[in-house]
């Protein structure tokens, strides 16, 4: 089903019109706009697809919203492992993924990967407090550490895959943990050495069914969820007791 959906959807880029592809560098889509997140979620894999209007290099970034996190530093105080240091940082993306038809070095040079924060290494993450040392260097390189164990960061581009001089495609996963928001698919296309075309399409991470009702439902009256938990868990225990005394 997968394959016959990659080639109908391949086959859509080639119908699109001629004087859209005239107008339009880039035409680029997603297999799908929304990631269900249900009970027996194990991740995702999205598909996106597109076309150009002749030769040229594409990147693709993949963003999750943005947020804060503090990392904690554990030293050994008199034989115990306790936390000594930690930073603030934001603008962390909760999600961050690059693709690119060749490496990325080859395609722009490092002011441009800078400015539109491709890579890793050119993401806006800066702490809260500008303390500048040596040690909040460390703290964020523990940070992209952690977010790539989480399979949330992609250590090294993905590859864009050319089919023919102007058909594209790649292929997103996005694991089980992956956080619900709104994200942003950014398409570049790169002609030497320069953004010539770009385009945003979003794509949605949401919770769905029973588990998402019951998810809003403690966020909205955490006061009424904690107290059916408390019911519940008593009634259970009842129960159990009842059971118990018979046998």
């Amino acid at each position: 089903m997968r394959r016959a959906l990659q080639s109908l959807l391949l086959t859509l880029a080639l119908l699109v019109p001629a004087s859209t592809r005239a107008a339009e560098p880039l035409v680029a889509d997603l297999s799908d706009h929304l990631i269900a997140i249900t009970t027996g979620f194990t991740g995702a894999q999205v598909l996106l697809f597109g076309a150009t209007d002749g030769p040229g290099d594409v990147v693709v970034v993949v963003r999750g919203p943005t947020g804060r996190a503090i990392v904690r530093r554990k030293d050994r105080i008199f034989g115990i492992w306790l936390n000594n240091a930690s930073r603030d940082f934001a603008e962390v993306p909760n999600f961050y993924a690059v693709a690119s038809s060749r490496p990325l070095d080859q395609l722009l040079p490092q002011a441009a990967a800078e400015k539109y924060n491709i890579g890793l290494d050119n993401l806006p993450i800066h702490p809260i407090s500008d303390v500048g040392s040596t040690a909040t260097a460390d703290m964020l390189k523990a940070l992209n550490r952690i977010k790539i164990e989480e399979a949330l960061y992609q250590p090294a581009a993905g590859r864009v895959v050319f089919l023919g001089e102007r058909l594209f495609r790649v292929d997103f996963h996005f694991p089980a943990n992956v956080p619900t928001g709104s994200y942003l698919v950014e398409v570049l296309l790169i002609r030497d050495g320069v953004i010539a075309s770009a385009q945003t399409t979003p794509l949605v991470v949401s919770k769905t069914g029973v588990g998402a009702d019951i998810f809003e439902f403690a966020h909205r009256h955490s006061a009424a969820y904690g107290i059916i938990c408390i019911v519940i868990a008593l009634l259970a225990g009842w129960a159990a007791h009842l059971a118990f005394r018979r046998t």
